[in-house]
């Protein structure tokens, strides 16, 4: 009840600024998937460390540490540790004025310690790749402010007219990241070591943090989570389960989640580089979580990504257009007619790569459906439906089953030719029916 009342005290200021380390090494990684989502929260390691600023408490004092280029070699990577280590101290933005000098010293410091490991300046000693990951933890891993509609128990506001919430802190948050960015990209820092500092409970944190609102965050969580994801390949498998489990947990209880679309996007190019066959485990995720996706209201925030990643499976596997079509027509819209527009867009793209044997399996109950959006009173969902003409490769294969078809669509055409109030409809109709065989 206690974090409850915290959380919503601070709506656009970060919460007490905890700063919490990772697991210590050695502790063995789990290897069950358990992505705990009961609070916007990222949740800290027990028995970590916190750097804690109570409201009132004095600034602390950074100390103001020497230029990389103005010590000796040996002494590069020490430095780097003193720096690493004072980039510990988080500091409350919710107040722009306080400690304004300790937090321009620790952004300058932030910035030099990109450049250096960007420069290639050589391996990182294990201490130092530990303390660089403990860095990057006890500043990116906090609690999340709560959606505005949380702070007042009213429904949640559609997320395309919300004004996007940008975090305070990011001057600092920005730089953490691109700190972890290029570390993880480095061609010096050897993935048997940094996996004993990036592995599964980091990552499921990484994860947590997809939640955030502020899409200048999302966009750098998806970038490094991709780029985990291709250099630490003993970690494919768990992150593949635990964004599935974020899935899940969205479609079947929350329905609200900032970042599906940016999780989409990286499973977009997952998907593109599944070998063949493909493994079963990748049919399962299409049908349980991929295709459940088009049941949420708000499927239009990532319907983009998540089309692209519904082609790329039938272009890799042709077997799974049927699977694919008869899922769209499970979570079909009934009174939603924007959706029922993507919903059609995303059809025509499927289409476009399907065979004709796989075509014929589910053409009576797809025409039945696209029968139904012809006749629609909403002439945005008319129009979509009947510029599924336009597209040669659907036209053949209509035309190379005309006489299931044809008797399914027949009553539809007649009824917008006769009844629709919508003139362009007339038009396309009259086209349609004239190039009907």
């Amino acid at each position: 009840m206690l974090n409850k009342i915290m959380k919503r005290a601070n709506r656009k200021g970060p919460k007490a600024e905890v700063a919490a380390e990772p697991p210590a090494a050695s502790a063995p990684a789990s290897s069950s998937v358990t992505v705990n989502h009961a609070s916007r929260t990222a949740v800290p390691s027990s028995g970590g460390a916190a750097n804690l600023l109570p409201t009132g408490a004095a600034a602390p004092q950074i100390e103001s540490l020497p230029l990389f280029r103005d010590v000796p070699i040996p002494e590069l990577q020490a430095l780097f540790l003193r720096k690493l280590q004072i980039c510990t101290v988080v500091f409350d933005f919710s107040d722009t004025l306080r400690s304004a000098r300790e937090k321009e010293v620790k952004r300058q410091t932030l910035s030099e310690l990109v450049d250096f490991v960007q420069s290639g300046s050589g391996r990182l000693a294990e201490p130092v790749q530990e303390q660089l990951i403990r860095t990057v933890a006890i500043n990116i891993f906090r609690c999340l402010p709560p959606a505005s509609h949380e702070n007042t128990g009213s429904e949640a506001a559609d997320p395309e007219e919300e004004d996007p919430y940008l975090d305070p802190a990011w001057p600092h948050l920005q730089l953490v990241y691109e700190l972890l960015l290029r570390f993880v990209i480095s061609s010096d820092t050897d993935t048997k070591v940094a996996k004993r500092y990036i592995d599964h409970t980091f990552v499921l944190r990484i994860l947590d943090l997809f939640d955030s609102e502020d899409p200048r965050e999302r966009e750098y969580l998806k970038t490094i989570l991709h780029r985990i994801y291709g250099k630490f390949m003993i970690h494919r498998p768990f992150i593949r389960k635990a964004i599935n489990n974020i899935f899940y947990r969205f479609i079947f209880e929350t329905q609200r989640h900032s970042g599906i679309g940016e999780l989409l996007e990286i499973l977009g190019s997952i998907i593109n580089g599944f070998a063949l066959p493909m493994k079963e485990e990748h049919k399962l995720f299409l049908v349980r979580a991929l295709i459940p996706l088009h049941k949420p209201k708000l499927v239009g925030m990532y319907h983009q990504q998540l089309s692209y990643c519904i082609v790329q499976f039938v272009e890799k596997d042709y077997k799974l257009a049927d699977t694919v079509v008869r899922g769209l027509l499970k979570y079909w819209p009934v009174i939603n007619c924007q959706k029922e527009v993507l919903f059609l867009g995303e059809l025509e793209e499927v289409l476009e790569v399907t065979q004709p044997v796989e075509f014929q399996r589910c053409m009576v109950p797809l025409f039945k459906q696209i029968a139904r959006c012809l006749s629609s009173s909403h002439f945005q969902v008319a129009e979509r439906a009947l510029f599924l003409w336009n597209n040669d490769h659907i036209v053949s294969l209509i035309a190379q089953n005309r006489s299931v078809i044809f008797p399914i669509i027949f009553e539809a055409l007649e009824k917008n030719m006769q009844a629709h109030w919508n003139q362009a409809i007339h038009g396309l109709t009259a086209n349609v029916a004239e190039n009907v065989p």
